[in-house]
């Protein structure tokens, strides 16, 4: 009974000690798996997290990558943080009851959020309000995530000049969107997800220009004209384009190119092959040739057939020609076959 209730304590205490080494480690995670509590979660059929608990395990992820992944890191392919990427996993798989074929999904979301975060500390700490920079000190609320020398190279690093040049061409960019997205936190999964569930639909997804739509729906209720007319240049485009199109019914309608990687319309983590959408390219030279050798194995084939066929027939023919000159009628001499044929 003492060591039950000494287990207990400790388990309490490693899981305070947890939640007070970052600024945001999941307080109810974290309990709750030192209880013994591991969470669900969700995915639709186009691989996207969902509720219940798909906005908790992204915070959880967040949380994780801000204590293991410095604001350094320029690269999230970098093989130096393998070791490291492990550990998120391992923590995500003590959490939540999750596949191991999900693994690529988190990654990519967790590269995700940590450049969110980097995004976020220059934009707080180092811009004013002018968008110039600023020589600040390390915030105290992230000194528990953050050294200082990592911060000085963080603020090095967004001083120099290539990267102003392309943090002001971004910035530029997505600074007036034609269609801007209305919908702030909720993603497309979570949004499609509560779109079925009010409609008490049976479907399982809905088009891409129907999510797109709603999510440039504000707190009015009402779309704006120019998203109106996008959406009905679609519903005519899908009247008309055969589904295997490579090029989304969106993309047409707005006139932009397709990228590979990602659907416009559908959000993060969905892909062409999420949606088994085959893009369309010329096979290559072994495919060509194993192609032949089928086409070649399937002619010989109908070759012997046909062979096999006539072999019969001409036997058959042979036995009836055979038949026909070896029947010799007894005629006598003398008599024609005219006169026999007058005679009957």
């Amino acid at each position: 009974m003492a060591d039950d209730q000494h287990e207990e304590v400790s388990k309490k205490v490693s899981a305070e000690e947890e939640i007070r080494r970052g600024i945001t480690v999941m307080r109810r995670v974290v309990q709750g798996r030192s209880r013994g509590i591991i969470l669900d979660v969700c995915w639709n059929n186009q691989g996207q997290l969902i509720e219940p608990n798909g906005h908790t395990l992204t915070s959880f992820i967040g949380a994780l990558v801000r204590n293991e992944i410095p604001i350094t890191c320029d690269d999230w392919r970098n093989k130096e943080l393998n070791e490291s990427k492990e550990k998120i996993w391992s923590e995500i798989k003590r959490c939540f009851n999750i596949e191991e074929e999900r693994r690529g999904f988190c990654m990519k979301l967790a590269g995700k959020l940590l450049r969110g975060f980097r995004t976020f500390l220059s934009s707080k700490f180092l811009k004013d309000a002018d968008g110039n920079f600023v020589d600040a000190e390390l915030p105290k609320k992230y000194e528990s995530l953050i050294s200082a020398e990592e911060w000085e190279a963080f603020k090095s690093k967004r001083q120099d000049p290539v990267f102003q040049r392309i943090s002001a061409t971004n910035r530029e960019r997505a600074s007036s969107p034609a269609y801007p997205y209305r919908k702030g936190r909720v993603g497309y999964g979570r949004l499609e997800q509560s779109m079925l569930q009010k409609e008490e639909s049976s479907e399982t997804s809905l088009p891409a220009h129907v999510l797109w739509k709603e999510a440039r729906v504000g707190r009015s209720g009402v779309p704006q004209e120019e998203v109106l007319h996008v959406y009905q240049k679609c519903e005519e485009l899908s009247q008309s384009l055969s589904p295997d199109d490579t090029k989304g019914i969106l993309s047409r309608a707005l006139d932009v190119p397709e990228y590979s990687g990602r659907v416009r319309g559908k959000g993060f983590g969905v892909t062409l092959t999420s949606l088994s959408i085959k893009k369309g390219k010329a096979p290559s030279n072994r495919e060509l040739h194993a192609r032949l050798e089928a086409m070649q194995a399937e002619l010989d084939a109908l070759r012997r057939e046909r062979e096999a066929s006539a072999s019969t027939v001409y036997r058959d023919a042979s036995d009836k020609n055979s038949i026909n000159c070896t029947f010799q009628p007894n005629i006598p001499e003398g008599i024609s076959h005219c006169q026999l044929y007058l005679s009957i």
